[in-house]
């Protein structure tokens, strides 16, 4: 299992300096986003290895929890297609999380049938504006259950 460390971010020619602003608000205050859109918001930092390069890619992800596990949705803000993201996890289920103040090592596993829906309704309890996604994406959202393991 490969490990990151999210203390000292990877580098990325290709920095979107939104989300760079973003991740520093959410590192100064404790994994709370203060301003902005996102302001309120619970999100966390998952770590993966993309799955054709190899590389570790950063997402910065809407999360609700489940059990003491977190729960996210794959749905590139209602996007057509998965987020690449997705793609990641299902080659390489071993990822790293920053959650507040903690790096959390995770597995994720993709939940299917009556308790994808589940969580798919639990999900859009905590984040409702989640409840248009499928509709404007057109396709299934999958439901990605991310499983503290140390």
């Amino acid at each position: 299992m490969q490990r990151f460390d999210v203390e000292h971010p990877m580098p990325d020619t290709a920095a979107d300096p939104w989300e760079e602003a973003l991740i520093a608000d959410m590192r100064a205050h404790g994994g709370a986003v203060t301003s902005g859109p996102m302001a309120g918001h619970p999100l966390l930092l998952m770590t993966s290895i993309g799955a054709r390069s190899g590389q570790p890619r950063r997402a910065i992800l809407t999360y609700s929890r489940d059990a003491g596990e977190y729960i996210v949705a794959g749905t590139a803000g209602g996007s057509p297609t998965d987020p690449m993201w997705v793609n990641n996890v299902r080659r390489t289920p071993h990822v790293t999380l920053e959650v507040g103040t903690q790096t959390i090592q995770a597995l994720a596993t993709f939940v299917e049938g009556a308790e994808r829906d589940r969580l798919w309704d639990a999900h859009v309890r905590a984040l409702p504006w989640f409840a248009e996604y499928p509709e404007q994406s057109g396709r299934r959202i999958p439901m990605i259950r991310l499983m503290p393991t140390a």
